[in-house]
């Protein structure tokens, strides 16, 4: 298969379970390496990510619902908890984090680029989101990205032993497909590219 077709695959599932061929030594393997071969500016290899599976997958979506109950009215919540419990149904979730210290370390080596440096991790970080994610969607494992920061980090770091410089930018949770996604619609592409010949 092409990689623009697995592009064309890999797409957000939100009705996803716990039944995954794959082993979870495999899954890891092929979130690590995903991972690992993300470019990054100046090869800084910034990306951090904390990788869970089942027990550990439903704590950090019960950590999530307990922050959120906090805040979201209690008239209100019903909607938030349908969709952690569907999350939490999934097999794992990836939390991807960059580290602050190797963005500092290139601000301070390479002072003219310093304002970019906190930009360009964000880069790298989409990227290796965007890695493992498709590398999941080959496997046929569904996946949707999530953004659930800064409400439970704190905790979520004291949970899982989470490094005081590694900062959470997005989850990633995963699992079998229970259900297809929905149809995608796309924009004018005169809107949206220009071409000079």
């Amino acid at each position: 298969m092409s990689f623009i077709t697995e592009i064309e695959n890999r797409r957000t599932i939100y009705a996803i379970g716990n039944q995954v061929e794959l082993s979870n030594e495999a899954i890891e393997d092929l979130i690590k390496k995903s991972i690992r071969l993300s470019p990054s500016a100046f090869n800084s290899q910034s990306s951090r990510a904390v990788i869970l599976f089942d027990a550990a997958h439903e704590k950090f979506w019960g950590i999530v619902k307990e922050a959120l109950r906090q805040i979201v009215p209690a008239d209100k919540f019903e909607s938030t908890d349908n969709k952690l419990n569907s999350f939490a149904a999934g097999k794992g979730t990836v939390l991807f984090y960059e580290d602050q210290d190797v963005v500092k370390g290139l601000q301070e080596q390479f002072a003219i680029y310093a304002e970019n440096f906190p930009i360009w991790s964000q880069h790298s970080s989409a990227i290796a989101q965007f890695a493992v994610w498709t590398a999941l969607s080959e496997q046929k494992i569904g996946a949707s990205l999530q953004h659930y920061s800064p409400v439970a980090d704190e905790e979520v770091a004291k949970a899982f032993d989470v490094p005081a410089n590694w900062k959470l930018n997005a989850q990633l949770v995963f699992g079998s497909i229970e259900a297809p996604a929905g149809e995608k619609d796309f924009i004018e592409d005169a809107t949206r590219f220009k071409t000079f010949k």
